[in-house]
């Protein structure tokens, strides 16, 4: 496995591409300045000494050794050694509410801001347990596999958009369906779905998909965000509206919401505006019976940084030799014009 020990430095690549215009820039500066003093061809042959080329090769090897020292300085790793590590714990698979529905701002900014911001809280207190991501709209997706690296799952989480899905609309029974087979665990008492949606479903199937979800021993924790009322949907600055023209207004459906999380011995929580339920329904999976979780890990890590200052310690020094011109130092040890004037 392959990582970068301290990937922030990484933002600093951001220096190589600034110079490499810094660098362009000052060269048609100087070729703008030699210009005003004649003819660029009668100039050049005036400096037989400069050499253009030299100074290209020259910062193409300090710039590519900067690149290597900070690519170094992000102290790139090589997993060596696995280690089996094993846990009690639960695997929730998250089934996300991508439709347009959920951009609807009943809830500060929108459902799905809210439910997004209420997901990375979520990680943040996680500790044995493994979690994965499905996303869905008219069609579901796997947006991240069962994992117990939470950072990995607060980066994937935090990309979720409308724009994911292939297909709008809302199959909740597909997302719940695409959920019962993405666990990695066979333990009858250690899997959950979280489903956070606004509870408009349009394809059907979602009594089939919970009865299955029951038969497997997979229990479903729903979360309704929305509000019965409702609220219009707004994409950029224009409202969704049906075939009438009427303006969309989506509501949020408790009762289906409500029986399939009875059907597997769930619960479900309606969100409010000071807490989308999260934390309640994590608390109810807590009490749940734990199984045991096996998790293989890199366990030691090799450096590889010092490969990459060497090279560029390399370049440095092949940079420092080159000349960008002839050294009028060593115009003294001219041997030709000496047997010249010794001739004479």
């Amino acid at each position: 496995m392959f990582r970068f020990a301290n990937p922030e430095y990484l933002y600093l690549l951001v220096i190589i591409p600034a110079l490499i215009v810094l660098f362009l820039w000052a060269l048609h500066d100087r070729r703008k300045r030699l210009a005003r003093f004649g003819d660029p061809e009668t100039v050049r042959s005036l400096m037989p000494e400069a050499s253009t080329g030299r100074i290209k090769l020259k910062f193409a090897l300090f710039v590519t050794a900067l690149a290597l020292l900070l690519l170094a300085a992000a102290r790139p790793q090589f997993g060596s050694k696995l280690r089996e590590q094993k846990s009690k714990g639960i695997e929730m698979m998250l089934a996300i509410d991508i439709s347009n529905s959920m951009l609807a701002e009943d809830f500060a900014p929108n459902r799905l801001e809210r439910t997004k911001y209420a997901i990375d809280k979520l990680f943040d207190g996680l500790q044995q347990d493994r979690v994965g991501v499905i996303v869905f709209a008219g069609d579901a997706t796997v947006q991240l596999p069962i994992t117990s690296d939470y950072r990995m799952a607060k980066a994937f989480a935090k990309r979720i958009s409308p724009s994911m899905a292939s297909v709008q609309g809302t199959s909740i029974g597909k997302a719940l369906s695409l959920a019962e087979m993405s666990f990695s665990s066979d333990g009858d008492a250690s899997r959950a779905i979280i489903l956070i949606t606004d509870g408009e479903d349009h394809e059907g199937e979602v009594m089939e998909a919970a009865q299955r979800a029951a038969d497997q021993g997979i229990k479903i924790f729903a979360i309704g965000i929305g509000t019965p009322e409702g609220a219009p949907i707004q994409i950029g600055d224009e409202f969704i509206k049906d075939e009438k023209g009427d303006m969309v207004v989506s509501k949020l459906d408790e009762q289906m919401l409500q029986e399939i999380t009875q059907i597997t011995g769930g619960a479900y929580v309606r969100a409010t505006k000071q807490s989308i339920g999260l934390d309640e329904i994590v608390r109810t999976i807590n009490d749940m019976e734990q199984s045991e979780l096996t998790t293989v890990r890199f366990e030691e890590y090799n450096e590889q940084f010092q490969y990459l200052i060497a090279i560029a310690l390399v370049l440095l020094v092949l940079e420092f030799s080159l000349l960008g011109r002839r050294n009028p130092l060593l115009a003294r040890f001219n041997i030709f014009r000496e047997a010249k004037n010794s001739e004479a």
